[in-house]
């Protein structure tokens, strides 16, 4: 979950899943953080939705070990 000051500026991220309040600093999250936005759409009980949420990077290592095929990881070759 996250809370934005007036002027568009990231102020505060939630994990969706434990509660956990991610460090952000000067609009930046300082932690590790993933941020799902998903648009169901036709073959979907879900159809015109749109999904938006935030996990940790706890709460993510745990979701993904449930996994029964592994997520697929590759190095970055540049940071920007």
């Amino acid at each position: 979950m996250r809370k934005y000051k007036n002027g568009g500026q990231l102020e505060t991220v939630v994990c969706n899943c434990c509660g956990k309040k991610v460090i952000v600093s000067e609009g930046i999250a300082r932690e590790g953080v993933i941020r799902v936005n998903h648009t169901w759409d036709f073959f979907s009980e879900k159809d015109g939705e749109i999904h938006h949420f935030d996990l940790c990077e706890s709460c993510y290592e745990a979701m993904i070990a449930e996994f029964k095929i592994p997520v697929e990881i590759e190095e970055q070759q540049e940071y920007l």
